[in-house]
C-alpha cells in the first residue's frame, strides 16, 4: 500500500524526528500535525517540516492521512486514539511511538480499532527532549519495534515495516506483551538505575560536593540517561509497572548477592560477577543505537596553551568534518586524552582520528 500523507499528534523529540525523517526520505509527502502547544506546530511549519496545522485530534483534515502517529504521553495518546476513531479513514494506519504497549493496545480493542491499530516503538532517543532537539537521522541503525493488533492487515504491517526500514531503522515485529517485558529490562530499568545512582551520590556527597566535582567518565556514562524527561518516565513507569517490578526483583536479588560477596570478602564470586557481565556485554552488537544514541568519541592530548582547541577544530573543519561537541576532560579516569571530541557518526570520528594523528597528535578512539 502507498503512504504519502501523514498525521502527527505531538511533535516532541520522537514525533519531530519522525516528521523530519519522513520529509528527508519522502520530500513530496504531506504532513499534518496537532500539538498541545501551538508554538511547536508553528515552528515546524516555519521550518517546512509539516505542511498543515490541525486544531485538534478531531480535525477533519486528519481524514486524508494514510498513517497517523500518536507521539504524546501514553494517556494523551489513548484519548487521541478515541477521538480519531471517527475521523481517520478506514485504510489509515493508526500507530504510536510509546515505550509501553499494553495499555494502548487494550484501548484500541475497547474503541473497536483492534485491526486498524499497529503499535510502534522506535528504540532511540536522547537525554534531551522537545522539537528543538529533533533530528532527521535519529532512527538510523536503531531497532524499531512493531506490535500488530489481533486482526491487523498483513499488507499494512508490511507497509509499516518497509516505512521503518526506509527511515534507516531496523524493524522488528513483536507481540505487544513480549515487547513490554523486554523493554522493562533493557530500557525502563536502566533509567531507574541511573536515577537512583545519581540520587545516591547526591545524598552521600559532602557539603563541598567532592563526589560531584570528581565524577568521572564511568559515572557520567552510566548516568547520562538520568537527564531524561521526568514527566515522560513517570508515565512509562506507571504504565509498565508490573513488568518493571518483576525485572527489578531479579536486579535487587543480584545486587544483594553482590553486597554479601563484598561483606564476605569472596574474591572469586566477585570476579565471577564481573567476568559473567563482561562476557555477555561484549557479545552485544555495537551497530544498534539503542534507546540513547551511541556516542562516537575520540580523545586527544593537547598542550595547555592558548589556541590549542581552536587549532584542532580548524584542522577538522578544513577537512570537512563536523563536530557535535568538544570539551576538556577534567578527570581522566577511563579516559586517556585531555580533549574530548564527539561526532554524529562513526566514519567522521575515525577520519578525524587519522587526520589528527597525521598532525602528530596522540589520539584514542572510543
Amino acid at each position: 500500500m502507498s503512504m504519502n500523507t501523514f498525521g502527527f499528534i505531538g511533535l516532541g523529540l520522537i514525533g519531530g524526528s519522525l516528521a523530519k525523517s519522513l520529509k528527508r526520505t519522502r520530500p513530496d509527502c504531506r504532513i499534518l500535525a496537532y500539538t498541545r502547544t501551538r508554538a511547536t506546530t508553528q515552528q515546524a511549519l516555519a521550518q517546512q517540516v509539516i505542511d498543515q496545522i490541525c486544531e485538534s485530534p478531531e480535525d477533519p483534515a486528519f481524514s486524508a492521512c494514510d498513517c497517523i502517529f500518536l507521539c504524546a504521553p501514553v494517556g494523551s495518546n489513548i484519548e487521541a486514539l478515541r477521538l480519531l476513531k471517527n475521523v481517520a479513514a478506514e485504510h489509515c494506519i493508526l500507530t504510536d511511538v510509546g515505550s509501553v504497549k499494553t495499555d494502548i493496545h487494550k484501548a484500541a480493542t475497547e474503541f473497536g480499532l483492534n485491526g486498524r491499530f499497529i503499535g510502534g516503538h522506535p528504540m532511540t532517543g536522547s537525554e534531551k527532549s522537545g522539537f528543538a532537539n529533533a533530528n532527521a537521522h535519529l532512527f538510523e541503525n536503531s531497532y524499531y519495534i512493531i506490535t500488530p493488533s489481533e486482526g491487523s492487515d498483513p499488507k499494512q504491517i508490511e507497509a509499516y515495516r518497509a516505512l521503518a526500514a526506509e527511515l534507516g531503522a531496523l524493524p522488528v515485529i513483536l507481540d505487544y506483551q513480549q515487547h513490554d517485558f523486554v523493554t522493562a529490562a533493557v530500557s525502563h530499568l536502566p533509567h531507574l538505575i541511573a536515577a537512583s545512582l545519581v540520587n545516591t551520590v547526591h545524598d552521600l556527597d559532602s557539603k563541598e560536593e567532592i563526589m560531584k566535582m570528581i565524577a568521572a567518565g564511568g559515572f557520567k556514562d552510566i548516568t547520562r540517561i538520568a537527564s531524561s524527561s521526568p514527566e515522560m518516565w513517570e508515565h512509562i513507569c506507571i504504565a509498565n509497572r508490573e513488568n518493571i517490578s518483576e525485572v527489578m526483583d531479579t536486579f535487587i536479588c543480584l545486587l544483594s548477592e553482590a553486597r554479601e560477596q563484598m561483606r564476605a570478602g569472596n574474591g572469586h564470586a566477585i570476579y565471577r560477577t564481573f567476568e559473567r557481565s563482561r562476557d555477555y556485554r561484549d557479545s552485544f552488537s555495537s551497530s544498534s543505537l539503542g534507546t540513547i544514541k551511541k556516542l562516537y568519541t575520540i580523545y586527544c592530548d593537547i598542550v595547555d596553551e592558548s589556541g590549542a582547541i581552536a587549532t584542532i577544530a580548524t584542522t577538522l573543519a578544513v577537512n570537512g568534518i563536523s563536530i557535535k561537541n568538544i570539551g576538556i576532560v577534567h578527570n581522566r579516569e577511563f579516559e586517556e586524552g585531555v580533549l574530548r571530541i564527539e561526532f554524529y557518526e562513526e566514519e567522521p570520528s575515525l577520519r578525524a582520528a587519522e587526520i589528527l594523528r597525521q598532525h602528530r597528535y596522540q589520539v584514542w578512539v572510543r
